[in-house]
């Protein structure tokens, strides 16, 4: 018997968003088109460093906050 598969939900920038498994930050980001160089991550109130990106996986309730850098003047 193949049990269902139960989708992953993290709040992303104040909305509800939805993954097949649980996905590293780096994957979020590409999902969202977001500048991987210009961005910072915040998961449950704590800045992760960008070298954490690829390694640290969002998990089931998580709320993640994506700010990106722009420059101008």
């Amino acid at each position: 018997m193949v049990l269902p598969r139960l989708m992953v939900s993290i709040t992303v920038n104040g909305e509800k968003q939805s993954f097949e498994e649980e996905p590293t930050i780096s994957e979020l980001l590409e999902r969202l088109k977001a500048p991987l160089n210009a961005v910072a991550v915040e998961v449950n109130r704590l800045i992760v460093p960008r070298k954490s990106h690829r390694e640290q996986r969002l998990r089931e309730g998580d709320a993640v906050e994506v700010v990106t850098f722009v420059g101008g003047g």
